[in-house]
């Protein structure tokens, strides 16, 4: 049966009001004066007709880049849409054979409704199209494929999660249960400013000594490498790196040691890194982590901070014999921080003894060693995390969007806010995955690592709320609180 061409156009009442299509209504459009009929032969046409997508069901739902959402968030939004009587919708975009613009809904149960879109970036349009699929009932609508992105400038656009529609009803957008989009970015290299000293700013100043010491470094060092662990410091320094030795790469690797349990977001970000930057990058893992499954959910936060990153990066700087290693700590970040020197010396076995530093007087940098010796030198030693923020502000330099404040699925954990990042996370008895607005203001294992509620969600509003803020950036990380003098013990076992 073909279709008629009133099918392929959309529908409105006497009175101008928009439509969806339906089976039903097609079948009704098809036998004017025979409604009751069975409805398969309409079925049939429709579906030989290409003219919408075929259903998809919840659980084979995909993002824009074919990833499916976390299951153990798509089960409590669902399990809280059921409870507050909202129908759960899966949204798809479609171009149909007519060259049409299909933007389609189905439920659980084999309904299915759609309208046509005349426009691919219109939003208005896209919000009045929403409404009208939503048949004035409150929805949960799950996107799936390239819709996705658009949902995503809309919760972008909006700030909140729940939209009201025209309706009067609530649209609720379930991408806290989706991966975060792979935001693509070109790392721009660009030479050191040249001021007259006269004229420096502190931020200038602080670029100035970073630089003197990158360049110290590579002076002095026979294999030298950069630890990267992702987060902000590591975005600066690998900056300050890339003015350093501008225009040539700099002329030493990134080291990743990878815990297996960092944010999907900072793994997503690795490969950016790697793809814009032009510099190779080292990636070990402890294969005693991989054998044993070490984890911080069986193990606890000591032992598997110990295995995979103390012992992994000591394998790694033994396995490719690294002498020097930069790292991006700062004094300000932690007691024992404060007291290490910007070229720390470290022992054979890459033990650190406070007891056995050099003094650093000025801007002078002494990188001898003793044979088997190595060293971790600092080059963001005397920079706060003001410094930090307003430098990333002031360069432009690319960071994990996970430092801004958005709608994401968190639960409540010995005190901190656990983001529910994959479904190796189990949830307790009583446990409920809640949406929140939150950020992160230090990065490390997701399980280690509590994320704090704010609005901040962009750089003015994160250095702002940091000028307002008493609390310690690290107050978010478990393995600070592992014992009295933890970081300081890790660090003399050869932790960074």
């Amino acid at each position: 049966m073909d279709l008629p061409s009133l099918i392929y156009k959309n529908q409105y009442s006497k009175t101008g009001e928009w439509l969806p299509w339906s089976t039903q209504s097609v079948h009704n459009a098809l036998n004017p004066d025979n409604a009751n009929t069975a409805t398969r032969t309409t079925e049939r046409a429709i579906e030989s007709s290409g003219l919408i997508p075929n259903s998809v069901k919840l659980e084979d739902i995909t993002d824009e880049n074919q990833r499916a959402p976390k299951l153990k968030v798509l089960k409590s939004l669902e399990s809280e849409a059921k409870r507050k009587r909202y129908v759960s919708m899966i949204l798809q975009e479609y171009i149909n054979g007519s060259n049409l613009r299909v933007l389609f809904v189905n439920d659980g149960r084999g309904g299915r409704r759609w309208v046509y879109l005349e426009s691919d970036d219109d939003e208005q349009e896209l919000l009045n199209a929403l409404n009208v699929l939503s048949a004035n009932k409150n929805i949960l609508l799950w996107p799936h494929g390239p819709v996705t992105s658009k949902l995503r400038a809309l919760l972008g656009r909006s700030g909140n999660p729940e939209i009201e529609l025209a309706s009067g009803k609530t649209l609720r957008l379930a991408l806290p249960a989706y991966q975060d989009a792979n935001d693509k970015f070109d790392w721009d290299a660009t030479p050191a400013s040249s001021i007259s000293k006269h004229q420096l700013s502190n931020l200038d100043r602080l670029e100035a000594n970073s630089i003197h010491i990158l360049r110290e470094v590579v002076a002095q060092a026979e294999n030298p490498a950069m630890l990267f662990s992702l987060g902000k410091d590591s975005c600066v320094m690998l900056h300050l790196a890339m003015k350093a030795f501008y225009p040539s790469p700099p002329p030493f690797p990134l080291m990743h040691v990878d815990t297996r349990w960092k944010f999907q977001a900072m793994y997503r970000f690795r490969d950016e890194i790697v793809r814009t930057s032009g510099m190779d990058m080292i990636i070990h893992t402890n294969p005693e982590a991989i054998s044993k499954n070490i984890n911080p959910f069986d193990h606890g936060s000591e032992l598997h901070t110990h295995v995979t990153k103390t012992e992994g990066l000591i394998q790694a700087l033994d396995k490719y014999q690294i002498d020097v290693a930069l790292g991006g700590a700062r004094r300000d970040e932690e007691k024992s921080r404060a007291k290490e020197r910007v070229f720390s010396i470290r022992t054979s076995t890459h033990r650190w003894d406070p007891k056995k530093q050099r003094p650093e007087l000025w801007n002078l940098y002494n990188g001898y060693k003793e044979k088997k010796e190595s060293i971790r030198a600092f080059p963001l030693s005397d920079w706060t995390e003001l410094d930090i923020w307003q430098y990333i502000y002031k360069e432009k330099i690319p960071i994990i969007p996970l430092y801004f404040a958005s709608y994401r699925p968190v639960v409540e954990r010995d005190g901190i806010l656990m983001l529910v990042d994959d479904d190796r996370l189990e949830l307790f008895e009583g446990e409920q995955v809640q949406i929140k607005k939150v950020r992160f203001r230090t990065l490390g294992c997701y399980p280690l690592t509590g994320a704090l509620e704010s609005d901040a969600d962009d750089l003015p509003s994160i250095i702002l709320e940091l000028l307002q803020s008493n609390n310690s950036e690290r107050e978010g990380r478990v393995i600070d609180k592992d014992s009295s003098a933890s970081m300081e013990k890790k660090k003399q076992e050869g932790y960074f």
